[in-house]
């Protein structure tokens, strides 16, 4: 690849090949979910872009990608505690998602080593770009799977036996791409030579827009978790069954869905009802089994606790009332995290003194930086959006502003690596 120095080609010259990954003719939304085929050739997309810039790739335990740019003849191995400085986010999708969640963060890690080396920069300290495997969680239900097994908060034994739509285990799934399900886990190795992760992203909001400003430093994640409830009832006729007699689980799926939005409404929260599965799924049959997903958020974990209670005692309460079952199993849960107040604070004075007036913002949205948080010390930027759309195919960054959040992140790593 010819190094363009205008700098709105050189992105488009590593972005524009990714969003061709993955993405539906028809609904323009993208599907580049872990272990996949689409999965595969979006860590081709990452291992060019390394080879073109000169950076050697490593993959970990837990399908992690690394692009190394080593000043000198140190390898991991042979670095002291915090003397490498990390930059990245993830490169797979939700369903039907938008072509910047996470892909802008990667593109733009490459892009800020391109431009640093442009102005002939070397760093002093080992600055990885990295790709984290199945941030989303879209096929597992395992959001932030290769940095929750990189930091510890994620155990291998909770998720390995998990199956996807199509009935495959995940440790099959692994082990198909090239992971080996046995080997995944914490890596404090790893981590601990890393003293510092940034990760750029797309604001999945429209904070920068009020505040008129391309460019965010975040300053936490709120807590969030996923929980699936199981609704057991009886299939039947749905013509020859009378109401009296049914043991229909729809019913108690429609208390759910309620109980959700009112009780995220009383406690200034957000709930969703984003994914259901009926079984058999005929017009004509009642359904004898219902699978719903609950995604809770607030703005702290004692509200997140308080939601899903309320929910799940009205969810019981129909259930019984109707003569089912009800079954809930949490899938997922992050606590909330503020990011390392230091970092927090040196990527303000960064960004300040080269004339930009970050905004500070707090999110809901779960990230990589979030869970790495637990082990090292992270931080994030964010780039404007101006619709605020996000995990939709209406996602969108303009080019002028990801040029901004490049421009950021080569100051901050420039400032980090120096």
């Amino acid at each position: 690849m010819n190094v363009e120095r205008d700098p709105h080609a050189a992105f488009a010259a590593r972005f524009d090949p990714l969003a061709d990954i993955g993405r539906d003719p028809v609904t323009g939304g993208y599907h580049r979910f872990a272990w996949t085929d689409a999965d595969a050739a979006a860590a081709g997309w990452f291992d060019r872009q390394a080879d073109d810039l000169g950076l050697e790739v490593e993959i970990d335990r837990n399908g992690n990608r690394w692009a190394w740019w080593w000043p000198d003849d140190r390898r991991l191995n042979d670095l002291a505690p915090g003397a490498a400085v990390v930059t990245g986010s993830h490169l797979d999708t939700v369903p039907d998602g938008g072509a910047f969640d996470g892909a802008l963060g990667v593109v733009s890690g490459f892009s800020a080593v391109e431009a640093l080396r442009a102005d002939g920069f070397t760093p002093s300290r080992p600055l990885a770009v990295g790709a984290f495997a199945d941030e989303e969680g879209a096929r597992y239900d395992t959001p932030c799977f290769g940095s929750g097994l990189a930091a510890g908060t994620l155990a291998p034994d909770s998720v390995l036996e998990r199956r996807d739509r199509d009935g495959i285990r995940l440790a099959d799934a692994l082990a198909a791409a090239g992971v080996d399900p046995d080997a995944i886990g914490p890596d404090p190795d790893r981590l601990r030579r890393v003293g510092a992760f940034v990760e750029l992203h797309v604001e999945q909001g429209r904070g920068l827009v009020f505040a008129d400003q391309p460019v965010g430093i975040g300053t936490g994640i709120r807590p969030h978790g996923r929980w699936a409830f199981t609704l057991s009832g009886e299939t039947n006729h749905a013509g020859t069954t009378r109401m009296a007699d049914r043991r229909d689980p729809m019913g108690t799926l429609a208390a759910l869905i309620g109980a959700a939005g009112r009780e995220a409404l009383a406690r200034d929260a957000v709930a969703t009802v984003g994914r259901v599965e009926v079984h058999p799924g005929g017009t004509n049959a009642v359904p004898g089994r219902v699978r719903a997903w609950l995604d809770a958020r607030a703005q702290d974990d004692a509200t997140v606790e308080a939601l899903l209670e309320a929910v799940t005692a009205t969810t019981s309460a129909s259930a019984e009332a109707t003569g089912v079952s009800c079954e809930r199993r949490r899938e997922a849960y992050a606590p909330g995290v503020v990011f390392d107040p230091a970092l927090r604070s040196r990527l303000d004075g960064i960004l300040r003194a080269a004339e930009w007036g970050p905004v500070s913002l707090s999110t809901a949205a779960g990230h990589d930086a979030g869970a790495l948080a637990a082990a090292i010390p992270t931080g994030m930027l964010y780039i404007r959006n101006r619709e605020g759309i996000s995990h939709s195919p209406g996602e969108h960054a303009d080019a002028d502003d990801c040029v901004e959040g490049v421009r950021a992140l080569a100051a901050v790593l420039r400032e980090l690596a120096a």
